[in-house]
């Protein structure tokens, strides 16, 4: 209840401030109108396809930084050596924005769909193996030298002990980093793009159709609300002694 009211306070503030001349309708249309030409939008114009395409770059170049930043990321926070060949490489590129590889992406792979998911997929990578890194590296030490103890060799522990208790945290990295790949979406599909969420949102700019980008700005904000309950579904679902911890 405390989660609607909130946005009922939000959406009431911003009905309030267009209904009263507080700020120009042209540039921030009323929250009916946007949710008239969101209807509009899917009804008439195809706009589910552009959506699809969108949700299908966003799992496509997260699911392959998944598939390395997961085993690298572990590797890194289980062995020193590896940490110290691979931590100056990723905290190096940590830092460096992601937008500013377009114009690189764009002469390396086309106008395609190439540079929109390397764009995407350099936006988290980094980001995930650190997290990764650093939730392996803070598992608990009796679990390791009990293992040991018992005669586990290195490899065993890692699988048998290491990976299971940081599993959770996994999830909860994979579930930030992919908050951040949405906020990269727009950027990507104005790259040389004609389909998308982000495509649409430019083509309205050109005419100064602010409803259909406030449209486009809400479907981004329900379909990441969408992924982050998925996520919090599929860590109860498969943790489900956390929340008995928490309880």
């Amino acid at each position: 209840m405390l989660g609607a009211l909130v946005w009922i306070l939000f959406f009431g503030v911003w009905e309030t401030a267009v209904s009263r001349g507080w700020v120009n309708a042209l540039l921030v249309p009323s929250p009916v109108d946007v949710i008239a030409t969101l209807y509009e939008l899917f009804a008439e114009r195809g706009f589910l396809g552009d959506v699809g395409i969108s949700i299908a770059r966003i799992i496509g170049s997260f699911l392959l930084a998944c598939a390395i930043a997961i085993p690298l990321g572990i590797l890194m926070g289980s062995f020193k050596t590896v940490e110290a060949l691979f931590n100056p490489f990723v905290s190096a590129w940590r830092y460096l924005p992601a937008p500013a590889f377009i114009p690189i992406l764009l002469m390396w792979f086309g106008t395609g769909e190439l540079p929109k998911l390397a764009l995407l997929f350099l936006g988290v990578i980094f980001f995930l193996i650190t997290l990764i890194m650093d939730h392996t590296s803070q598992v608990r030490a009796e679990l390791i030298e009990t293992a040991m103890t018992l005669g586990g060799k290195r490899w065993q522990i890692l699988w048998t002990v290491v990976v299971p208790a940081v599993l959770p945290n996994i999830l909860i990295s994979m579930r930030q980093m992919l908050a951040i790949a949405w906020t990269y979406l727009v950027i990507a599909e104005i790259v040389a793009s004609t389909t998308g969420i982000g495509a649409m949102m430019m083509r309205a700019r050109r005419f100064l159709n602010t409803d259909e980008i406030m449209a486009g700005i809400l479907v981004i904000g329900v379909l990441g609300l969408a992924f982050d309950l998925l996520f919090r579904w599929l860590q109860r679902a498969l943790f489900p002694y956390l929340s008995q911890e928490g309880d």
